[in-house]
């Protein structure tokens, strides 16, 4: 059975603490590989996936979960989206002209913030942000957590690029599990400290290459850990060709009919998945009296 792009959550029954585990590899490929990225913005984007899917796992409706960097380092900007049915997707704007050869992630996202987006299918839209300054993606989403909900978290994040064409990426991720507003303030000597403990002793390789089960095992076979079903993770688009018609439809007709004169036809390409919709002549007269409902597939 493969044992990538699914995600474990698990609960210490004796510890009020909850945990989860993804690990990510043909989920991953379409965002690494959709552009000549260099490996360093490979990793940073394999980093926020994995980190994605944990936060979406966090989530108790349906909804979609963004992670994004806004940076005035070598990497401009980079956003990986998720829903709550584990669809992902990304992009990154990067310094084409900078060496990234050996690029360390403060050297990637000087002067950086990250940007949290929740948005439900119903209600309000929240929106967190955190600087990008503790030396690691994981290191910041613990320091988004200790002050936006003041609960105990951990996150642990690796990638392997061993095989360019096989990249992969695992996380996982420890959250004490309030019983009350006080229990949230965990001291050093908790349980949580030790489960993070033991968290630390699991290797890149073996994550990578044991099933869940075993890693579990291996980690907490002292401790009594409820596993549920896995939820599989996928790479998913939710550009349609309806969308970017809808686009069109509120930019002025001759401006557009004059671009379609010179060039034959206005092309607009998803950035996440490339694929390209072609709007001609015809389409935009129907467009703009409100007849092309956008249900034709894409040229």
């Amino acid at each position: 059975m493969n044992q990538f792009d699914q995600l474990h959550r698990y609960l210490f029954e004796k510890a009020s603490v909850r945990g989860e585990l993804v690990r990510l590899q043909d989920a991953l490929k379409p965002i690494v590989h959709s552009t000549d990225y260099p490996q360093p913005i490979q990793q940073l984007l394999a980093e926020m996936a994995a980190a994605t899917s944990l936060l979406t796992a966090t989530l108790k409706f349906e909804g979609e979960v963004g992670l994004q960097i806004q940076s005035q380092g070598k990497v401009r900007y980079a956003v990986i989206n998720a829903t709550h049915e584990q669809q992902l997707r990304g992009v990154a704007r990067w310094d084409e002209e900078a060496d990234l050869s050996e690029a360390t992630f403060s050297e990637l996202v000087e002067n950086a913030v990250l940007v949290i987006t929740i948005t439900p299918e119903e209600g309000e839209r929240y929106q967190g942000v955190v600087a990008l300054d503790k030396g690691s993606l994981a290191g910041c989403l613990e320091d988004y957590f200790e002050r936006s909900e003041q609960l105990a978290t951990r996150v642990f994040i690796h990638t392997d690029f061993s095989d360019n064409t096989l990249p992969k990426a695992s996380g996982m991720f420890l959250q004490v599990v309030p019983q009350s507003a006080e229990s949230t303030k965990v001291t050093s000597d908790s349980e949580f400290e030790h489960l993070c403990a033991l968290t630390e002793t699991m290797t890149a390789e073996e994550l990578f290459s044991l099933p869940a089960e075993d890693v579990l095992y291996r980690l907490y076979h002292e401790q009594e850990v409820q596993l549920y079903t896995p939820k599989p993770v996928s790479f998913a688009c939710t550009c349609s060709r309806q969308r970017s018609a809808e686009a069109l439809r509120n930019l002025d007709k001759q401006e557009l009919l004059d671009i379609i004169r010179e060039e034959g036809a206005i092309a607009m390409n998803c950035q996440y998945c490339h694929t390209e919709y072609r709007f001609d002549e015809i389409d935009i007269e129907a467009l703009q009296t409100g007849y092309n409902d956008g249900s034709s597939t894409p040229q």
